[in-house]
């Protein structure tokens, strides 16, 4: 299964991951070094970048079109990794509160 998702650069998200899988809490260590050996592959095959050769590759593009469960741990991984960065982010304030908006500054007054 290993040989299915060959790449020959490390999968880094600076976006969403800036100190890495690993330091940020939402994966286990196995997790992150499945993310950043395979991940390339996973995203090519998920963006349709490249074509599934092998029954696995052709296993995991099936399951990113939710047309199958996930079975062996590339595939649970590679979604959870979609689940995470697709969810909310949560925001925080020093005070505790609410953000408050002045809108009184959006309104253009039409008299000028």
């Amino acid at each position: 299964m290993v040989e299915s998702f060959l790449s020959q650069q490390r999968f880094f998200d600076n976006k969403n991951y800036p100190r890495g899988f690993s330091r940020h809490g939402d994966f286990t260590i196995k997790e992150s070094q499945l993310l950043e050996k395979y991940g390339c592959a996973f995203k090519d095959l998920d963006n349709e970048v490249r074509k599934p050769v092998t029954a696995d590759e052709k296993s995991f593009v099936s399951v990113c079109r939710g047309s199958k469960e996930a079975s062996n741990e590339f595939e649970k991984v590679w979604l959870k990794y979609l689940h995470c960065i697709n969810k909310a982010k949560k925001f925080h304030t020093l005070s505790g509160g609410k953000p408050q908006v002045d809108i009184a500054d959006d309104f253009i007054d039409s008299d000028d």
